[in-house]
């Protein structure tokens, strides 16, 4: 067999730029670069998103802060993350519309896992278009209900307790006019 030859930056540079999904290159939650699908999903240009952190991407600073410290010892664990969540476009006729987002991330140094990764956006809002108005934390909980988590598995993740999730999944029934979590979790799919 003969060896690989050595790899084509061009056909790299290419493959990232055409992927079907957004794609961010990112050092210590700082966007450095970033595809076309990108700035088309979040309603802005390249040069708006490089250069400023990811922060401008969530609904909230504090949902910014929360999720960063959330993911950070599941990167340090394993160098990878994956989750839905809703984000926040910045631009365009649909700017500061929110969205689910499908959100997967790679840690390269699982040891510092913020100071650099790849991390791919993909929208999800056709099939689980946003219905509600929800505060940061009932979107949070409103993710982890629709995993199948039990309110301990969600109130661990979160770092609160059992019986706080429980009261935003009944805020979440009420709002939804869901009359089981079986009937809140359809409807959140739904919407």
């Amino acid at each position: 067999m003969s060896p690989l030859p050595p790899p084509d930056t061009d056909a790299y540079r290419l493959a990232f730029e055409l992927a079907p999904v957004g794609l961010a290159l990112s050092r210590h939650r700082i966007m450095v670069d970033c595809n076309q699908a990108m700035c088309e999903m979040f309603g802005a240009s390249r040069e708006e998103l490089v250069g400023q952190s990811f922060r401008i991407l969530y609904p909230s600073a504090d949902e910014f802060e929360r999720i960063g410290e959330r993911i950070a010892p599941i990167l340090n664990a394993h160098g990878h993350y994956s989750d839905e969540r809703i984000m926040r476009r910045v631009g365009g006729r649909l700017a500061g519309q929110t969205f689910w987002c499908h959100v997967s991330g790679r840690a390269l140094d699982r040891t510092d896992p913020h100071a650099a990764g790849i991390w791919s956006f993909e929208d999800v809002s056709a099939r689980r278009p946003v219905t509600a108005a929800l505060t940061a934390r009932e979107r949070e909980v409103a993710a982890l209900v629709m995993k199948g988590l039990t309110a301990k598995q969600a109130a661990k993740a979160l770092g609160i307790s059992p019986r706080t999730v429980e009261i935003y999944r009944a805020r979440l029934m009420r709002k939804f006019h869901a009359a089981s979590t079986v009937e809140l979790v359809q409807k959140l799919l739904l919407g």
